[in-house]
């Protein structure tokens, strides 16, 4: 299996920065590698069709919008 692509989508506040921290978490918990992105153009976020941030995307799909999401929550949003 490829490693997870995860996409942290956010202007680059404290919360998109908790949020990056807490999906590297989950991965390190897991054992697992992936692809992290922290993408802050708001166009590119847009075009995701996300309108609240932060939001975390895992494989090109949105799982959460307007919070953050604790490393265990990431965790079992991930693929093993």
């Amino acid at each position: 299996m490829s490693q997870p692509i995860i996409d942290v989508l956010g202007t680059g506040c404290k919360k998109c920065h908790e949020l990056e921290a807490n999906a590297r978490a989950a991965l390190a918990q897991l054992n697992l590698t992936a692809e992290v992105n922290h993408i802050t153009d708001p166009l590119a976020i847009a075009d995701c069709g996300v309108m609240r941030t932060p939001a975390l995307r895992i494989n090109g799909q949105v799982v959460s919008q307007g919070k953050v999401l604790s490393a265990a929550e990431i965790a079992a949003l991930l693929p093993r």
